[in-house]
């Protein structure tokens, strides 16, 4: 019998010009696999979260515009590309604060341009066999970024199970896990390789109020692995961290800006200043797609405001607030740099000063 990891969680169907995902708003009582064919349902599956997490949002950013210019009748290159920009714009203001929605749709335009440059810029060949080709080439950078996906996770992984020891108490918050990727997760993926080492590991997961991907989401998927798993509500981590239950603390993020602040689920500030007080050793694991050199600070990233009924009404029979309450409910919040161990990435744990460390990577690691 399949369980949850068993599951793609992107995955792209181009005979029926689709993107097939797990909803994941009905998890964990229900798996249902649904296909995407619109630019609107693409839009409203980031949008309501039933596709999430930073790394998965990018891939499915990578289908949809493949997706969407897949039938494009453009007469030429500039009309291909007016058209490639005003469906990449639609679907990048769904979710304005992950950058890997904009980091997917900005690699997906570069390379179309990079490749009719060197291959067809000069041609006197019609468009039209010029406009199949890059589409197909289209088609290879997607599958190309969910396949990076999964081996930076993997990497992700290797690194951060470096910082666990057998026998270690893990907390995490929201849901960084295989559903929020194609594979691993980014902050479970050294939850999983400790698990396949042996390692006899507690993990504890957070709530994550108010729509608990904690609750719906990781401790279902890290409970399906068999590791052992302990839900609790966010407001009892402290006390949690004060008994030495908690050994290490792994999140993932959505942006990380230039200085090494870190956006990441709402709640997660909360965590890493409890674990400053502690002691507990608290990690952000981060693919270098997620790291912004051109968000300065924390101060700049974008902090997406949700829905009042996701506090008020949503997991309730009955609305369990009066009604005309002001409601604040940002999705985000941001965890300065000073309260951040280290950032996992697939090159390797970077350390404070994060701004330096930061700018070294990208000079001497990432491909340019």
């Amino acid at each position: 019998m399949k369980n949850i990891l068993d599951y793609e969680t992107v995955a792209l169907v181009d005979e029926d010009d689709a993107i097939e995902i797990i909803d994941q708003t009905l998890l964990p009582g229900k798996t249902e696999i649904i296909r995407l064919h619109t630019g609107k349902e693409i839009w409203d599956a980031i949008y309501l979260l039933q596709v999430r997490g930073a790394p998965a949002i990018g891939v499915t950013a990578g289908f949809g515009i493949y997706l969407l210019m897949k039938h494009s009748e453009a007469a030429s290159f500039e009309a291909f590309m007016g058209e490639f920009k005003e469906k990449s714009d639609y679907l990048n203001s769904s979710r304005p604060t992950a950058v890997n929605l904009s980091w997917a749709l900005k690699r997906m335009e570069s390379h179309v341009v990079k490749y009719y440059e060197d291959n067809f810029a000069a041609s006197e060949s019609s468009f039209d066999e010029t406009r199949k080709q890059l589409i197909e080439e289209m088609r290879a950078e997607s599958e190309r970024i969910k396949a990076e996906d999964v081996e930076v996770c993997r990497k992700i992984g290797e690194y951060g199970v470096e910082l666990i020891k057998d026998g270690d108490g893990i907390l995490t918050h929201c849901n960084a896990g295989q559903l929020a990727t194609c594979k691993y997760g980014t902050a479970t993926s050294p939850m999983y390789l400790a698990h396949q080492k042996g390692y006899k590991i507690r993990v504890y997961c957070d709530e994550t109020r108010p729509l608990l991907q904690g609750a719906r989401l990781t401790a279902y998927e890290l409970h399906s692995a068999g590791i052992d798993t302990t839900l609790l509500c966010d407001n009892m981590s402290a006390s949690l961290m004060k008994t030495g239950a908690i050994n290490a603390i792994f999140v993932g993020c959505d942006r990380v800006a230039a200085n090494g602040d870190a956006a990441n689920k709402i709640g997660t500030s909360v965590v890493a200043t409890v674990a400053k007080h502690y002691g507990v050793p608290f990690y952000v694991c981060a693919p270098t797609s997620t790291i912004d050199i051109n968000t300065p600070t924390g101060d700049d990233i974008n902090i997406e405001q949700r829905k009042p009924e996701e506090v008020t009404e949503m997991w309730y029979k009955e609305r369990m607030a009066p009604e005309g309450v002001k409601v604040y409910n940002p999705a985000f919040d941001v965890t300065d740099h000073d309260l951040i161990t280290g950032i996992v990435t697939e090159y390797g744990v970077l350390r404070a000063p994060y701004d330096e460390a930061i700018k070294t990577l990208f000079e001497t690691s990432i491909k340019k």
